[in-house]
Protein backbone atom coordinates (compact mmCIF):
# COMPACT_ATOMS: atom_id res chain seq x y z
CA UNK A 1 0.00 0.00 0.00
CA UNK A 2 1.27 3.49 -0.82
CA UNK A 3 0.32 7.10 -0.97
CA UNK A 4 -0.60 8.53 -4.50
CA UNK A 5 0.39 12.07 -3.33
CA UNK A 6 4.17 11.22 -2.99
CA UNK A 7 6.31 11.32 -6.36
CA UNK A 8 8.27 8.20 -4.93
CA UNK A 9 5.30 6.17 -5.70
CA UNK A 10 5.14 6.59 -9.41
CA UNK A 11 8.18 4.69 -9.78
CA UNK A 12 7.40 2.00 -7.49
CA UNK A 13 5.90 -1.38 -8.34
CA UNK A 14 4.30 -4.17 -6.81
CA UNK A 15 6.08 -7.60 -5.87
CA UNK A 16 5.61 -10.45 -7.97
CA UNK A 17 2.27 -12.14 -7.54
CA UNK A 18 0.93 -8.75 -6.34
CA UNK A 19 -2.40 -6.98 -7.96
CA UNK A 20 -3.90 -3.49 -7.43
CA UNK A 21 -7.38 -3.80 -6.04
CA UNK A 22 -10.40 -1.59 -5.47
CA UNK A 23 -9.51 0.67 -2.19
CA UNK A 24 -11.90 2.12 0.51
CA UNK A 25 -9.88 5.17 1.52
CA UNK A 26 -9.46 8.36 -1.05
CA UNK A 27 -5.99 8.91 -2.52
CA UNK A 28 -4.92 5.18 -1.09
CA UNK A 29 -3.80 2.61 -3.23
CA UNK A 30 -3.66 -1.07 -2.51
CA UNK A 31 -2.15 -4.09 -3.57
CA UNK A 32 -3.19 -7.46 -2.94
CA UNK A 33 -2.06 -10.88 -3.62
CA UNK A 34 -3.55 -12.42 -6.99
CA UNK A 35 -6.07 -14.84 -6.83
CA UNK A 36 -5.40 -18.36 -7.88
CA UNK A 37 -6.77 -19.28 -11.33
CA UNK A 38 -8.92 -22.50 -10.93
CA UNK A 39 -7.77 -25.36 -13.30
CA UNK A 40 -10.52 -27.30 -14.92
CA UNK A 41 -10.11 -30.84 -15.45
CA UNK A 42 -9.82 -31.75 -19.27
CA UNK A 43 -13.47 -33.15 -20.65
CA UNK A 44 -13.67 -36.86 -21.11
CA UNK A 45 -14.67 -38.43 -23.44
CA UNK A 46 -17.63 -41.24 -23.27
CA UNK A 47 -17.38 -43.13 -26.79
CA UNK A 48 -16.84 -46.53 -27.19
CA UNK A 49 -13.54 -46.79 -28.76
CA UNK A 50 -14.72 -50.26 -30.19
CA UNK A 51 -18.32 -49.13 -32.09
CA UNK A 52 -18.24 -44.98 -30.95
CA UNK A 53 -21.90 -45.81 -29.16
CA UNK A 54 -22.20 -43.58 -26.44
CA UNK A 55 -20.90 -45.53 -23.38
CA UNK A 56 -22.83 -45.57 -19.46
CA UNK A 57 -22.22 -46.53 -16.07
CA UNK A 58 -23.80 -49.67 -15.90
CA UNK A 59 -24.11 -51.04 -12.23
CA UNK A 60 -24.00 -54.61 -12.63
CA UNK A 61 -20.82 -54.73 -14.53
CA UNK A 62 -18.90 -52.13 -12.15
CA UNK A 63 -17.83 -49.82 -14.06
CA UNK A 64 -18.38 -47.71 -17.67
CA UNK A 65 -20.15 -50.49 -20.54
CA UNK A 66 -21.40 -50.23 -24.20
CA UNK A 67 -24.92 -51.49 -24.70
CA UNK A 68 -23.82 -52.54 -28.36
CA UNK A 69 -20.60 -54.17 -28.55
CA UNK A 70 -20.32 -55.10 -24.97
CA UNK A 71 -17.24 -53.00 -24.04
CA UNK A 72 -16.68 -53.05 -20.27
CA UNK A 73 -14.46 -50.78 -18.54
CA UNK A 74 -14.04 -51.47 -14.99
CA UNK A 75 -14.22 -48.10 -12.90
CA UNK A 76 -11.62 -48.53 -9.63
CA UNK A 77 -13.17 -47.27 -6.59
CA UNK A 78 -11.63 -45.40 -3.76
CA UNK A 79 -13.50 -46.61 -1.09
CA UNK A 80 -13.71 -44.16 1.78
CA UNK A 81 -16.50 -44.72 3.42
CA UNK A 82 -17.62 -42.62 6.73
CA UNK A 83 -13.64 -41.29 7.26
CA UNK A 84 -14.37 -39.81 3.89
CA UNK A 85 -11.78 -36.12 4.17
CA UNK A 86 -13.81 -33.25 5.58
CA UNK A 87 -13.60 -29.63 5.48
CA UNK A 88 -12.97 -26.56 7.62
CA UNK A 89 -15.30 -23.39 7.10
CA UNK A 90 -12.54 -21.48 5.95
CA UNK A 91 -12.54 -19.03 2.81
CA UNK A 92 -9.26 -21.12 1.82
CA UNK A 93 -11.02 -24.47 1.77
CA UNK A 94 -14.12 -23.47 -0.51
CA UNK A 95 -11.50 -21.47 -2.87
CA UNK A 96 -9.33 -24.16 -2.74
CA UNK A 97 -12.28 -27.42 -4.05
CA UNK A 98 -12.63 -28.56 -7.56
CA UNK A 99 -15.60 -26.70 -9.35
CA UNK A 100 -17.93 -28.42 -12.06
CA UNK A 101 -18.34 -32.06 -12.97
CA UNK A 102 -15.25 -32.84 -14.31
CA UNK A 103 -16.54 -34.14 -18.20
CA UNK A 104 -18.47 -32.21 -20.27
CA UNK A 105 -22.22 -32.32 -19.70
CA UNK A 106 -25.53 -30.68 -20.48
CA UNK A 107 -28.12 -29.31 -18.41
CA UNK A 108 -31.82 -30.42 -18.71
CA UNK A 109 -33.76 -27.21 -17.73
CA UNK A 110 -37.85 -27.77 -17.05
CA UNK A 111 -40.14 -24.63 -17.65
CA UNK A 112 -42.87 -26.72 -15.73
CA UNK A 113 -41.20 -26.80 -11.91
CA UNK A 114 -37.87 -25.05 -12.76
CA UNK A 115 -35.65 -27.91 -12.02
CA UNK A 116 -32.35 -28.11 -13.30
CA UNK A 117 -30.35 -31.69 -13.93
CA UNK A 118 -27.76 -32.50 -15.22
CA UNK A 119 -27.14 -35.53 -18.62
CA UNK A 120 -24.22 -36.74 -20.20
CA UNK A 121 -23.26 -35.12 -23.37
CA UNK A 122 -25.25 -36.75 -26.36
CA UNK A 123 -28.17 -37.29 -24.10
CA UNK A 124 -31.84 -36.70 -25.58
CA UNK A 125 -34.71 -36.28 -23.09
CA UNK A 126 -37.73 -34.96 -23.09
CA UNK A 127 -39.74 -35.62 -19.84
CA UNK A 128 -38.50 -33.83 -16.70
CA UNK A 129 -38.67 -36.77 -13.78
CA UNK A 130 -39.72 -34.47 -10.99
CA UNK A 131 -43.28 -33.30 -12.44
CA UNK A 132 -43.10 -35.50 -15.78
CA UNK A 133 -43.41 -32.48 -17.92
CA UNK A 134 -41.94 -32.42 -21.58
CA UNK A 135 -41.36 -28.47 -21.46
CA UNK A 136 -37.82 -28.81 -21.17
CA UNK A 137 -34.23 -27.43 -22.48
CA UNK A 138 -31.25 -29.08 -22.76
CA UNK A 139 -28.05 -26.47 -22.25
CA UNK A 140 -24.90 -26.48 -21.69
CA UNK A 141 -23.25 -27.09 -18.07
CA UNK A 142 -22.39 -24.34 -15.95
CA UNK A 143 -19.13 -25.00 -13.82
CA UNK A 144 -18.83 -22.33 -11.06
CA UNK A 145 -20.69 -24.53 -8.15
CA UNK A 146 -18.65 -27.03 -6.24
CA UNK A 147 -17.37 -30.68 -7.28
CA UNK A 148 -18.57 -33.10 -5.15
CA UNK A 149 -16.04 -34.80 -3.29
CA UNK A 150 -17.41 -38.35 -2.50
CA UNK A 151 -20.58 -40.12 -3.59
CA UNK A 152 -22.24 -43.64 -3.12
CA UNK A 153 -22.53 -45.51 -6.51
CA UNK A 154 -25.55 -46.63 -7.38
CA UNK A 155 -26.17 -50.25 -6.12
CA UNK A 156 -29.84 -51.67 -7.39
CA UNK A 157 -29.92 -52.11 -11.35
CA UNK A 158 -32.30 -50.38 -13.11
CA UNK A 159 -33.61 -53.64 -14.29
CA UNK A 160 -34.50 -54.47 -10.32
CA UNK A 161 -36.47 -50.98 -10.10
CA UNK A 162 -39.60 -52.83 -12.14
CA UNK A 163 -40.10 -55.46 -9.83
CA UNK A 164 -39.63 -52.90 -6.72
CA UNK A 165 -41.86 -50.22 -8.08
CA UNK A 166 -44.87 -53.43 -8.91
CA UNK A 167 -44.56 -54.53 -5.39
CA UNK A 168 -44.39 -51.48 -3.62
CA UNK A 169 -48.20 -50.63 -6.07
CA UNK A 170 -49.41 -53.45 -4.35
CA UNK A 171 -48.94 -53.03 -0.32
CA UNK A 172 -51.76 -51.42 1.00
CA UNK A 173 -55.02 -53.24 1.47
CA UNK A 174 -56.80 -49.43 1.20
CA UNK A 175 -55.21 -48.76 -1.92
CA UNK A 176 -57.24 -49.31 -5.53
CA UNK A 177 -57.37 -52.85 -6.39
CA UNK A 178 -56.22 -52.40 -9.99
CA UNK A 179 -53.39 -50.00 -8.90
CA UNK A 180 -50.41 -52.83 -9.10
CA UNK A 181 -52.01 -54.09 -12.44
CA UNK A 182 -52.69 -51.26 -14.33
CA UNK A 183 -50.26 -48.64 -13.66
CA UNK A 184 -47.21 -49.40 -15.42
CA UNK A 185 -44.02 -47.19 -14.38
CA UNK A 186 -42.38 -47.56 -17.66
CA UNK A 187 -38.65 -46.29 -16.48
CA UNK A 188 -37.78 -44.51 -13.19
CA UNK A 189 -34.81 -42.40 -13.71
CA UNK A 190 -31.60 -42.80 -11.70
CA UNK A 191 -30.34 -39.20 -10.52
CA UNK A 192 -27.26 -38.68 -8.36
CA UNK A 193 -28.67 -35.89 -5.39
CA UNK A 194 -27.01 -33.65 -3.81
CA UNK A 195 -26.60 -33.45 0.04
CA UNK A 196 -24.58 -31.31 2.88
CA UNK A 197 -23.20 -33.54 5.61
CA UNK A 198 -21.63 -31.69 8.57
CA UNK A 199 -20.34 -32.66 11.62
CA UNK A 200 -19.44 -30.58 15.36
CA UNK A 201 -18.88 -30.87 18.95
CA UNK A 202 -21.49 -28.73 20.38
CA UNK A 203 -21.76 -27.45 23.88
CA UNK A 204 -24.85 -26.23 25.36
CA UNK A 205 -25.45 -24.59 29.05
CA UNK A 206 -28.82 -24.21 30.30
CA UNK A 207 -30.76 -22.45 33.17
CA UNK A 208 -33.71 -22.45 34.50
CA UNK A 209 -36.27 -22.51 37.65
CA UNK A 210 -36.82 -26.23 38.21
CA UNK A 211 -39.75 -27.27 40.67
CA UNK A 212 -39.68 -30.43 42.93
CA UNK A 213 -43.16 -31.22 44.14
CA UNK A 214 -43.20 -31.11 47.71
CA UNK A 215 -46.11 -33.38 49.39
CA UNK A 216 -47.40 -32.59 53.02
CA UNK A 217 -49.81 -33.15 55.21
CA UNK A 218 -52.81 -31.39 56.66
CA UNK A 219 -56.15 -32.36 58.64
CA UNK A 220 -59.06 -30.99 56.73
CA UNK A 221 -61.65 -30.72 59.62
CA UNK A 222 -64.60 -30.28 56.96
CA UNK A 223 -64.33 -34.24 56.32
CA UNK A 224 -62.44 -34.67 59.64
CA UNK A 225 -60.01 -36.72 57.54
CA UNK A 226 -56.04 -36.17 57.11
CA UNK A 227 -55.57 -34.98 53.52
CA UNK A 228 -52.17 -35.15 51.23
CA UNK A 229 -51.35 -32.11 49.55
CA UNK A 230 -48.56 -31.45 46.29
CA UNK A 231 -46.82 -28.15 46.61
CA UNK A 232 -44.23 -27.41 44.08
CA UNK A 233 -40.73 -25.90 45.73
CA UNK A 234 -39.07 -23.50 42.82
CA UNK A 235 -35.23 -22.94 42.66
CA UNK A 236 -32.94 -22.41 39.80
CA UNK A 237 -30.77 -24.55 38.57
CA UNK A 238 -27.67 -24.48 35.49
CA UNK A 239 -26.22 -27.36 33.71
CA UNK A 240 -24.46 -28.57 31.07
CA UNK A 241 -24.38 -30.92 28.23
CA UNK A 242 -22.34 -32.10 24.98
CA UNK A 243 -23.08 -33.19 21.32
CA UNK A 244 -21.61 -34.92 19.55
CA UNK A 245 -22.87 -34.61 15.74
CA UNK A 246 -21.43 -36.91 13.28
CA UNK A 247 -22.80 -36.60 9.31
CA UNK A 248 -25.85 -34.62 10.00
CA UNK A 249 -27.42 -34.47 6.27
CA UNK A 250 -28.94 -31.71 4.38
CA UNK A 251 -30.48 -32.12 1.33
CA UNK A 252 -29.21 -30.11 -1.46
CA UNK A 253 -32.20 -29.82 -3.28
CA UNK A 254 -35.01 -27.32 -3.66
CA UNK A 255 -37.96 -28.62 -1.61
CA UNK A 256 -40.62 -26.62 -4.44
CA UNK A 257 -39.57 -30.04 -7.04
CA UNK A 258 -38.61 -32.53 -4.45
CA UNK A 259 -40.68 -33.95 -1.69
CA UNK A 260 -38.62 -33.82 1.59
CA UNK A 261 -41.15 -36.17 2.78
CA UNK A 262 -40.78 -38.84 0.65
CA UNK A 263 -36.75 -38.30 0.47
CA UNK A 264 -37.09 -38.85 4.22
CA UNK A 265 -38.71 -41.98 3.98
CA UNK A 266 -35.64 -43.46 2.02
CA UNK A 267 -33.30 -43.43 4.64
CA UNK A 268 -31.04 -44.29 5.98
CA UNK A 269 -28.31 -44.04 3.13
CA UNK A 270 -24.74 -46.77 4.66
CA UNK A 271 -22.00 -43.97 4.58
CA UNK A 272 -19.69 -46.17 4.72
CA UNK A 273 -19.84 -46.68 1.32
CA UNK A 274 -18.78 -43.81 0.46
CA UNK A 275 -15.86 -43.82 -2.47
CA UNK A 276 -14.59 -40.83 -3.82
CA UNK A 277 -15.66 -39.20 -6.71
CA UNK A 278 -14.74 -39.63 -10.28
CA UNK A 279 -16.90 -38.66 -13.82
CA UNK A 280 -16.92 -41.82 -14.49
CA UNK A 281 -19.85 -43.09 -12.11
CA UNK A 282 -21.75 -39.93 -13.83
CA UNK A 283 -21.77 -41.17 -17.29
CA UNK A 284 -24.84 -42.21 -18.73
CA UNK A 285 -27.09 -41.01 -15.37
CA UNK A 286 -28.22 -37.91 -14.13
CA UNK A 287 -27.09 -35.59 -11.81
CA UNK A 288 -28.35 -32.55 -9.90
CA UNK A 289 -25.97 -29.87 -8.45
CA UNK A 290 -27.19 -28.31 -5.02
CA UNK A 291 -29.34 -25.27 -5.37
CA UNK A 292 -29.07 -25.19 -1.36
CA UNK A 293 -25.80 -23.73 -0.60
CA UNK A 294 -23.32 -24.46 1.99
CA UNK A 295 -23.81 -21.43 4.06
CA UNK A 296 -28.00 -21.97 3.70
CA UNK A 297 -27.51 -26.01 4.87
CA UNK A 298 -25.42 -25.00 7.88
CA UNK A 299 -27.77 -22.73 9.01
CA UNK A 300 -30.35 -25.52 8.71
CA UNK A 301 -28.64 -28.28 10.49
CA UNK A 302 -27.69 -25.47 12.91
CA UNK A 303 -31.19 -25.16 13.49
CA UNK A 304 -32.18 -28.72 13.85
CA UNK A 305 -28.66 -29.06 16.26
CA UNK A 306 -30.22 -26.58 18.68
CA UNK A 307 -33.59 -28.51 19.27
CA UNK A 308 -31.36 -31.37 20.15
CA UNK A 309 -29.87 -29.62 22.67
CA UNK A 310 -32.69 -28.54 23.83
CA UNK A 311 -34.17 -31.49 24.20
CA UNK A 312 -30.98 -32.65 25.70
CA UNK A 313 -31.42 -30.14 27.79
CA UNK A 314 -34.53 -31.05 29.51
CA UNK A 315 -33.79 -34.62 29.85
CA UNK A 316 -30.97 -32.92 31.71
CA UNK A 317 -33.18 -31.65 34.36
CA UNK A 318 -34.79 -34.23 36.94
CA UNK A 319 -38.23 -33.39 36.75
CA UNK A 320 -41.02 -32.06 34.42
CA UNK A 321 -41.68 -29.01 36.30
CA UNK A 322 -39.86 -26.09 34.50
CA UNK A 323 -40.26 -22.35 33.98
CA UNK A 324 -38.31 -19.45 32.65
CA UNK A 325 -36.00 -21.76 30.38
CA UNK A 326 -32.77 -20.54 28.72
CA UNK A 327 -29.86 -21.80 26.88
CA UNK A 328 -26.76 -20.81 24.87
CA UNK A 329 -25.25 -23.77 22.54
CA UNK A 330 -21.91 -22.91 20.88
CA UNK A 331 -20.64 -25.11 17.66
CA UNK A 332 -17.15 -26.16 17.68
CA UNK A 333 -14.79 -28.40 15.35
CA UNK A 334 -17.45 -27.77 12.24
CA UNK A 335 -16.44 -29.38 9.09
CA UNK A 336 -18.58 -30.02 5.89
CA UNK A 337 -18.75 -32.82 2.56
CA UNK A 338 -20.78 -32.01 -0.44
CA UNK A 339 -21.54 -36.10 -1.22
CA UNK A 340 -23.97 -37.04 -4.48
CA UNK A 341 -26.52 -40.04 -3.01
CA UNK A 342 -28.37 -42.36 -5.28
CA UNK A 343 -31.97 -42.25 -5.94
CA UNK A 344 -35.08 -43.67 -8.42
CA UNK A 345 -37.65 -40.95 -9.44
CA UNK A 346 -40.77 -41.78 -11.45
CA UNK A 347 -43.38 -39.76 -11.89
CA UNK A 348 -46.65 -42.21 -12.60
CA UNK A 349 -50.68 -41.67 -13.34
CA UNK A 350 -53.68 -42.73 -12.29
CA UNK A 351 -56.84 -41.59 -13.23
CA UNK A 352 -55.15 -38.96 -14.35
CA UNK A 353 -53.60 -37.67 -11.40
CA UNK A 354 -49.82 -37.46 -10.99
CA UNK A 355 -48.03 -39.42 -8.59
CA UNK A 356 -44.45 -39.53 -7.47
CA UNK A 357 -42.32 -42.34 -6.15
CA UNK A 358 -39.11 -42.79 -5.44
CA UNK A 359 -36.25 -45.74 -4.41
CA UNK A 360 -33.35 -45.60 -2.84
CA UNK A 361 -30.51 -46.72 -4.73
CA UNK A 362 -28.55 -47.87 -2.46
CA UNK A 363 -30.78 -50.16 -1.11
CA UNK A 364 -34.14 -50.51 -2.56
CA UNK A 365 -36.15 -49.01 0.06
CA UNK A 366 -39.36 -47.51 -1.91
CA UNK A 367 -41.41 -44.84 -0.77
CA UNK A 368 -44.17 -42.38 -2.51
CA UNK A 369 -47.64 -41.48 -3.27
CA UNK A 370 -50.49 -43.63 -4.01
CA UNK A 371 -53.96 -42.95 -4.59
CA UNK A 372 -56.76 -44.38 -1.93
CA UNK A 373 -59.73 -45.88 -2.96
CA UNK A 374 -61.71 -44.24 0.00
CA UNK A 375 -64.96 -46.22 -0.37
CA UNK A 376 -62.38 -48.58 1.10
CA UNK A 377 -62.13 -46.37 4.06
CA UNK A 378 -65.72 -45.11 4.79
CA UNK A 379 -66.93 -48.58 4.46
CA UNK A 380 -64.20 -49.30 7.51
CA UNK A 381 -64.75 -46.25 9.51
CA UNK A 382 -68.91 -46.97 8.82
CA UNK A 383 -67.91 -50.59 10.76
CA UNK A 384 -65.75 -49.02 13.35
CA UNK A 385 -68.59 -46.38 14.61
CA UNK A 386 -71.71 -49.12 13.78
CA UNK A 387 -71.53 -51.26 16.93
CA UNK A 388 -71.29 -48.31 19.17
CA UNK A 389 -73.50 -46.15 17.43
CA UNK A 390 -76.28 -49.11 18.14
CA UNK A 391 -75.53 -49.96 21.44
CA UNK A 392 -75.98 -46.35 22.48
CA UNK A 393 -78.72 -45.95 21.13
CA UNK A 394 -80.37 -48.47 23.07
CA UNK A 395 -78.83 -47.20 26.13
CA UNK A 396 -80.43 -43.58 25.21
CA UNK A 397 -84.38 -45.41 24.59
CA UNK A 398 -83.70 -47.60 28.18
CA UNK A 399 -82.94 -44.33 29.97
CA UNK A 400 -85.38 -42.12 28.18
CA UNK A 401 -87.85 -44.67 29.60
CA UNK A 402 -86.62 -45.81 32.41
CA UNK A 403 -84.72 -43.72 33.64
CA UNK A 404 -81.55 -45.46 34.56
CA UNK A 405 -78.46 -45.69 32.09
CA UNK A 406 -77.76 -49.16 31.43
CA UNK A 407 -74.65 -50.76 31.61
CA UNK A 408 -75.45 -51.43 27.49
CA UNK A 409 -75.52 -47.77 26.57
CA UNK A 410 -72.03 -47.13 28.79
CA UNK A 411 -70.63 -50.47 26.99
CA UNK A 412 -71.69 -48.19 23.88
CA UNK A 413 -70.58 -44.88 24.38
CA UNK A 414 -67.33 -46.38 25.15
CA UNK A 415 -67.55 -48.60 21.53
CA UNK A 416 -68.29 -45.15 19.80
CA UNK A 417 -64.90 -43.36 21.33
CA UNK A 418 -62.96 -46.27 20.66
CA UNK A 419 -64.08 -46.52 17.27
CA UNK A 420 -63.99 -42.50 16.22
CA UNK A 421 -60.37 -42.32 17.44
CA UNK A 422 -59.63 -45.51 14.99
CA UNK A 423 -61.20 -43.45 12.22
CA UNK A 424 -59.54 -40.67 12.88
CA UNK A 425 -56.08 -42.56 12.28
CA UNK A 426 -57.11 -44.82 9.53
CA UNK A 427 -58.10 -41.35 7.56
CA UNK A 428 -55.34 -39.70 8.39
CA UNK A 429 -52.64 -42.40 7.50
CA UNK A 430 -55.02 -42.33 4.14
CA UNK A 431 -54.41 -38.51 3.51
CA UNK A 432 -51.09 -38.82 4.27
CA UNK A 433 -50.65 -41.35 1.83
CA UNK A 434 -52.11 -39.30 -1.03
CA UNK A 435 -50.16 -36.22 0.08
CA UNK A 436 -46.78 -35.05 -1.16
Amino acid sequence: MENSNQDASSKWTPPLGYIRVESQVPGVIVYAPKPEEKQEDKARSYACPNCGANIAYNVAAGGVACEYCGYVAPVTEQRVGRSAEEFEFTLDTISQSSSGWGTQRQVLKCDSCGAELSLSSGTVTTTCPYCASNQVNVTTSPSEFLRPRFLVPFKVTPEQTDALAKEWLGKGWYHPNELAANVIIKRLTGIYLPFWTFDSQVYGSWRAEVGYEHKTRHYNASTKSWETRTTIVWRWENGQIHLNIDDFMVIGSDPRRISYKILRQLHPFHLQDLVAYQPDFLAGWQAQAYEITLTEAWEKCKLDVREQAKKACYQDIPTKHVRNFSMTADFTDESWRYILLPVYIATYKFNDQAYQMMINGQTGTSAGQKPVAWWKIWLVIGALLTPGTILGLIGLIGLMTSGDVTMLGCFGTFLFIIGLVLSILLFSKARKSEAK
